[in-house]
C-alpha cells in the first residue's frame, strides 16, 4: 500500500504539471474563462493531493486500516474530483457532453475531505507523542 500511495502521488503530481502546461498553452486558446478556471482548479487540487500523498507515503507505513482508508480517500477523491472537472471543462472542445459527470465532482471532493479528516485522526491516534 505504501508503494502504491507513493506511486499515485508521483503520477498525480507529474500529470498536474503536464496538464497545467497544456492548460496554460494549448487550452487558453480554445476555452473560455469559466471552463479554463475550472480546469485550473482541477490541476491545482490534483497537485495539492499528489503532494500530500507523497508526504503521507513517506511518513506512514500504511500498516493500519485507518491509514489505508486515508490513502484510498485521497487517491479516489483526487481522481474523481479532477478527472470529472477536466472532462466537464473540455466538453465544448470535444463536442461531447459530459454533464453526467457533474455529480461525480462533489463525491470526489467529499472523499478528499474524508482523507484530510482521517489524516487528522491518524496523527492524533497513531503518531508517537514526544
Amino acid at each position: 500500500m505504501k508503494q502504491f500511495i507513493l506511486i499515485a502521488g508521483t503520477i498525480y503530481s507529474g500529470f498536474s504539471v503536464i496538464l497545467g502546461a497544456m492548460g496554460a498553452h494549448a487550452l487558453k486558446k480554445v476555452l473560455s474563462d469559466v471552463p479554463m478556471a475550472s480546469f485550473e482548479t482541477g490541476v491545482r487540487y490534483q497537485m495539492y493531493h499528489g503532494l500530500i500523498l507523497l508526504l503521507v507515503g513517506f511518513i506512514f507505513k500504511f500498516e493500519t486500516k485507518l491509514q489505508s482508508y486515508m490513502g484510498w480517500s485521497f487517491v479516489l477523491g483526487t481522481f474523481l474530483f479532477s478527472v470529472s472537472i477536466y472532462a466537464l471543462s473540455l466538453s465544448g472542445v470535444m463536442g461531447r457532453s459530459f454533464s453526467f459527470l457533474g455529480p461525480i465532482t462533489p463525491i470526489g471532493g467529499l472523499l478528499m475531505i474524508v482523507g484530510w479528516i482521517l489524516l487528522l485522526i491518524v496523527i492524533v491516534k497513531e503518531m508517537p507523542r514526544s
